[in-house]
């Protein structure tokens, strides 16, 4: 067992190890001499992206005012407390999704984050392009033990057709590593937290892995003498953070084990450790995310709240219909409510994110200070399946209080923006004409 240390003073890169297992450290105060002596002084940044699937109700998502004024309609409501670190902006469109052929979802999802028009095609000749959280993982990939993830709440598949002659990647994935490769969602909290910690063998068979897990022992508990080693050194603030931080991933450690034993889906067609409720399943998803964002073991996440074209029912706040058939209602107020209660629960689950960041520090701020979050889905209104006037905004990053409307625009200038924004120089992106200044 080992720790790296550097002079007198402990490394930001240091891992506390233990039979196999490594966990990577929050930022404490100790180890700021260390960064503050070292090449770059910068404050880490991250990047995240929460999507939902199959549009939103517009009416009960868009402000009427603009400005630092505005006041949170129905669905944003859960996210007023978050005021002062959330950017609205209306206007922006996905253009290229406007002018693509294929699926309305496929060719709106396929398209929303590289402003790229997806390849018309439902074999594996798949193509779209770059999207712009792949290229702050490209920038930070030497410095991070996984350079992004990408989660999903929904099993999804790669191949095939899903939607009108379009490719089940358009629909099921949103991260492109470059023009030719989707990158596939995770869905299982047992697996990510594993990429995370531990080591996988890929050569194992999903039984052995099964047996492998019956005898596993805590991420926590290998490392138990690395951990005291270093406990014992830190000052009264570093040891209450790595109190925090270690609490935090024992937590998820009791949630997956407890999902893993759930017996009320059956365990033959059930990947370990997914709960039951949506709601559970989403905020463990989340959770993951905010510590490997605290243990910088990696700057760049993606989560699909559901897969575009998503026929998911949520009987816990009794909308038992398919969300995607709903999105259709043809102006049926009773299917436009329930579409409403959807949006509603993704927004309740996304200010669970969002109090996670705040609450947690980093260096003399919070982790939402330090991580650019963008949160809304590749179309507006579900039932024409437009992608003009999406429903976006970018929450953390030190910024917020403002609603921005602009003329109409490819969404792509917002990535521009974000690109910048974390330290990534960058003028043009996809179908851009220009940046967004979203610092109104």
């Amino acid at each position: 067992m080992t720790l790296i240390f550097t002079g007198k003073h402990l490394s930001r890169r240091s891992l506390l190890h233990g039979a196999g297992a490594a966990i990577a450290l929050p930022m404490l105060n100790v180890m700021r001499p260390a960064v503050a002596s070292s090449a770059v002084a910068v404050p880490v940044q991250r990047v995240a992206v929460v999507y939902v699937p199959n549009g939103i109700v517009m009416k009960d998502w868009l402000p009427d005012e603009t400005g630092s004024s505005f006041t949170f309609p129905r669905i944003l409501k859960p996210l007023e407390s978050f005021r002062d670190h959330i950017t609205l902006i209306s206007g922006l469109e996905n253009t290229v999704a406007t002018r693509a052929k294929g699926g309305g979802h496929a060719k709106a999802s396929g398209s929303f984050l590289s402003g790229m028009p997806p390849k018309y095609t439902a074999g594996a000749d798949v193509r779209a392009g770059i999207t712009f959280d792949q290229v702050a993982a490209a920038r930070w990939a030497s410095e991070t033990r996984v350079p992004s993830l990408q989660l999903g709440l929904e099993d999804s598949r790669m191949v095939g057709n899903c939607d009108s002659g379009s490719s089940c990647a358009y629909t099921n994935s949103i991260s492109w590593k470059d023009a030719e490769t989707p990158l596939m969602v995770e869905v299982n909290p047992r697996s990510v937290f594993e990429r995370l910690f531990g080591t996988i063998d890929p050569s194992l068979s999903p039984a052995d892995r099964a047996r492998r897990a019956l005898y596993r022992k805590s991420i926590l508990d290998l490392t138990r003498e690395s951990t005291q080693q270093l406990v014992n050194g830190l000052g009264v603030d570093d040891r209450r953070k790595m109190d925090e931080y270690l609490t935090s991933i024992r937590e998820v450690e009791k949630r997956i084990t407890m999902a893993e034993r759930d017996q009320r889906i059956p365990t033959i067609d059930k990947p370990s450790g997914i709960p039951f409720e949506f709601a559970d399943y989403t905020r463990m998803m989340l959770d993951l995310q905010v510590i490997a964002f605290q243990s910088d073991l990696s700057r760049v996440a993606s989560i699909m709240f559901g897969r575009e074209g998503s026929v998911r029912t949520y009987p816990e706040i009794g909308v038992t219909d398919p969300h995607h058939p709903l999105t259709h209602h043809r102006g049926h107020p009773d299917f436009i409510e329930r579409v409403t209660k959807i949006n509603c629960l993704h927004a309740e689950l996304f200010a669970h994110f969002l109090e996670r960041l705040r609450s947690t520090p980093d260096g003399a701020g919070s982790l939402l200070d330090r991580t650019t979050v963008l949160y809304g889905s590749a179309l507006s209104d579900g039932n024409s399946h437009s992608s003009s006037n999406l429903p976006l905004l970018v929450a953390g990053g030190g910024r917020g209080g403002h609603h921005i409307a602009v003329s109409p625009q490819p969404v792509a200038n917002l990535f521009v923006d974000l690109l910048n924004r974390v330290g990534i120089p960058t003028e043009s992106f996809g179908d851009s004409t220009g940046r967004l200044d979203t610092c109104a």
